[in-house]
């Protein structure tokens, strides 16, 4: 077993099998988004309360959940290789932080057109807000680490301590709403028992998340192969200029 874990964690054979996963991740995501963007958009019926404006809701939460449990995947990634030096985990680190931004900015902007009429406005600094905020610049602190040195391994390091320690912003980023006095809405379909959605509703949403997942798989294997080939030419041209 172990043989084979660091057989597939090798990037030349990761790469192959990596390029070969593709296809079947991204036609599937692709299909999952539009099913769940006509079901969300078109057949799911009109909020009681909030009418068509409910809609956004199938970008904003998917997107949320998603700044989050990348940032779980970076953050193992990063901390199994900054423990046991396994290249391919730190390129997972490298490669999801990009991802992990731009969800989070996704969440923030629709929750901020969500809020507007909602609300009254576009942003309070409210717990689960302003938790989101700084999970934003921590993938922007991450990204900015790893090429602020001249050595790339003191970087990656240094981006593999931020991502373990931003960490214990997870938890406060998922229980704000239940520790603090927020606008935020409470949790309405993780929450313990019966989901507050009506299932016409939910299924569309859990489609969508399910598509944004695999999205998220897909663009992370593109990612993670132009990194290796990226790390290949690297390592080539210092023994290039070695060799002179």
């Amino acid at each position: 077993m172990w043989t084979w874990f660091h057989k597939f964690a090798s990037p030349p054979h990761a790469y192959r099998l990596l390029g070969n996963l593709a296809p079947w991740f991204g036609w599937p995501a692709l299909a999952l988004i539009l099913l769940a963007a006509w079901w969300g958009l078109v057949k799911a019926p009109a909020d009681y309360q909030q009418g068509d404006a409910f809609r956004i809701l199938y970008v904003h939460a998917p997107s949320a959940w998603m700044s989050m449990f990348i940032y779980v995947a970076m953050a193992v990634a990063a901390g199994v290789g900054l423990i046991w030096r396994i290249k391919l985990a730190e390129i997972v680190a490298i490669s999801s932080a990009p991802i992990g931004a731009w969800f989070t900015f996704l969440a923030l902007v629709t929750g901020s057109i969500w809020g507007k009429p909602m609300w009254g406005t576009w942003w309070v600094w409210d717990a689960r807000l302003t938790s989101v905020l700084i999970l934003f610049f921590i993938y922007l602190g991450h990204m900015a680490l790893i090429n602020a040195f001249e050595n790339p391994e003191r970087g990656q390091r240094a981006a593999a301590v931020l991502a373990l320690v931003g960490a214990v912003n997870l938890p406060i980023v998922k229980f704000s709403v239940d520790w603090w006095n927020t606008l935020h809405q409470p949790a309405s379909v993780t929450r313990i028992g019966t989901p507050a959605i009506h299932p016409s509703m939910l299924w569309p949403l859990l489609l969508m998340a399910l598509g944004f997942s695999l999205y998220y798989v897909t663009i992370l294997i593109v990612r993670l192969r132009a990194e290796m080939l990226a790390s290949r030419l690297r390592a080539l041209g210092r023994l290039a200029a070695d060799g002179r």
